[in-house]
């Protein structure tokens, strides 16, 4: 990056932030070295990696955010906590969907956008879910909508113990356990 001609004052700030970079990667490497130390401590972390898309942190989050998850009695339950369902203003027969309710966690709120973008791409199945999504309802509805279907499934792997084994079958059967998850 150095090697580009850039206007003075424009490699000035080129090389502030080259230095900042240098100084701020080791603690980026210690960080993370600290938190794949704890998903090895926490077998539901370990788990709940093994989903495409879910990394380290995202797991580790999820697993502490929800605590036990017995304390919830479905999905439903799940994403409302986590703020991934529409808010609603309704009267008499009017029925108002609007945007999400934001409550809950805006960091694992982040993450599983992030993670669910990720298994977007990289899982055949999730892709053409999120490409109906996108056309009917626009991406960033899209990628809320794949957000909280990630948490919903997250949320069985864990209250179920369920590991998620990549088969390459074009259900939804992708866990060890027969019984589909999404009916």
């Amino acid at each position: 990056m150095e090697s580009f001609r850039l206007a003075p004052w424009a490699s000035r700030r080129r090389r502030d932030l080259l230095e900042l970079m240098d100084r701020l990667n080791p603690t980026i490497t210690e960080l993370s070295q600290a938190i794949e130390q704890e998903v090895e401590k926490c077998p539901g972390a370990k788990r709940l990696m093994r989903h495409p898309g879910v990394g380290a942190l995202t797991a580790l989050a999820f697993v502490l955010i929800i605590g036990k998850a017995e304390r919830f009695g479905s999905g439903k339950q799940v994403a409302s906590y986590l703020g991934l369902v529409p808010l609603e203003d309704s009267s008499g027969n009017r029925r108002h969907l609007g945007h999400i309710t934001k409550q809950g966690s805006s960091m694992m709120r982040f993450l599983l956008v992030e993670a669910a973008q990720v298994t977007v791409r990289s899982v055949p199945e999730w892709r053409s879910n999120y490409l109906h999504l996108m056309m009917r309802r626009g991406r960033k509805t899209a990628k809320v909508a794949m957000a909280r279907k990630l948490a919903v499934r997250l949320y069985w792997m864990m209250r179920k113990g369920w590991d998620y084994i990549s088969s390459g079958a074009s259900s939804v059967r992708d866990f060890t356990d027969a019984r589909t998850l999404f009916p």
